[in-house]
């Protein structure tokens, strides 16, 4: 993972461009295999129930990461981000998912070991974000993205200059050192990032306690998320039905996390500090089942009704255009 790390770094540091989509659709499809090749590794030295927990943490975690690609599609274009840079952008932003992603996991990991009954608060927050999911939508999202206050307060605090200088985070402008925009959209990608581990660490928790198994799902969902990123272009505004799909997901683990807290339950003021018999555990391949099966319903839902709208729309323009003269002999 270093290694890969390491080699997308010093591609993108030395020549910071807009990729292709085949070269887009080379890095994707590598990153995929290797995370599936990972999983055959899991299955031939540890079983095949943890090679399931893990495809299925990859999985969860990948879906989630590309409804966040919505978001981040969001801030370039508030930004005026040059395109030949936001490949830089998003680099910097995983870097930075990946630091504060190992540092949940890490807290999560330690909390579950302690506390059995922190499953029921996952549980619930991940209710409570399934529920806001279905009801805000992708356009929503968009639409309601604002400035948070850590930008705000570097917009007032700091010199900023009133244009990019290419990558650069600092710049000579009137003689005067200071700030490029692209330091304000680091800021936006990394307290973007914050929030989004905050959904995803507790829901792949619920699919998996193992801390090596949750970091490394969330390490090769990341890989491969900025040619995802100029992979998808606008199709991915065409996945209208994501985050109803995502909100399904959420739920469900939520529904599992709590069953599960039931299960093992040991708080006094539930069932007397006894486990609760009738709580069913819910097994690894009915999870891959559902999330996989989720997906797949969300994405081809959404492509027939974005093509039913692209249709309905050039039927309107076709209808609504004059009709050209006839020239008469």
């Amino acid at each position: 993972m270093a290694v890969v790390l390491i080699i997308d770094l010093v591609i993108i540091g030395r020549r910071p461009h807009e990729p292709s989509p085949r070269e887009s659709g080379i890095w994707v499809s590598i990153y995929i295999s290797l995370a599936l090749l990972f999983g055959v590794g899991v299955w031939l030295l540890a079983g095949p129930s943890y090679a399931g927990q893990f495809y299925t943490g990859w999985l969860t975690e990948y879906s989630l990461s590309a409804d966040n690609l919505f978001v981040f599609v969001v801030i370039m274009g508030r930004f005026a981000v040059p395109r030949q840079y936001q490949q830089t952008v998003l680099l910097v932003g995983i870097i930075l998912a990946l630091v504060m992603r190992g540092a949940f996991i890490a807290a999560g990991a330690a909390l579950i070991t302690q506390f059995s009954w922190v499953f029921y608060i996952f549980g619930a927050f991940l209710i409570y974000t399934a529920i806001n999911f279905a009801r805000e939508g992708l356009d929503e999202e968009s639409e309601d993205f604002k400035e948070n206050i850590l930008i705000r307060w570097s917009r007032r605090a700091l010199p900023i200059s009133p244009s990019f200088d290419g990558a650069r985070l600092t710049t000579v402008h009137a003689g005067r050192r200071m700030f490029t925009p692209m330091l304000i959209v680091m800021i936006a990608i990394g307290t973007t990032d914050l929030i989004f581990a905050l959904d995803s660490i507790p829901a792949i928790f619920g699919i998996t306690q193992e801390p090596y198994l949750v970091f490394t799902a969330n390490v090769f969902a990341l890989m491969g998320l900025v040619q995802l990123y100029f992979l998808l272009g606008n199709l991915i505004e065409r996945l209208v039905y994501l985050s109803k799909g995502l909100a399904i997901i959420l739920a469900f683990i939520g529904v599992k996390l709590v069953l599960e807290a039931l299960h093992e339950n040991n708080l006094p003021f539930i069932n007397g500090g006894e486990h609760v018999e009738w709580a069913p555990t819910i097994p690894i391949w009915l999870s891959l089942v559902v999330i996989l099966g989720t997906l797949v319903i969300a994405t081809v839902a959404s492509l027939v009704k974005t093509a039913a709208d692209d249709r309905k729309e050039a039927r309107r323009k076709a209808a609504e255009a004059p009709e050209e003269p006839v020239l008469k002999a």
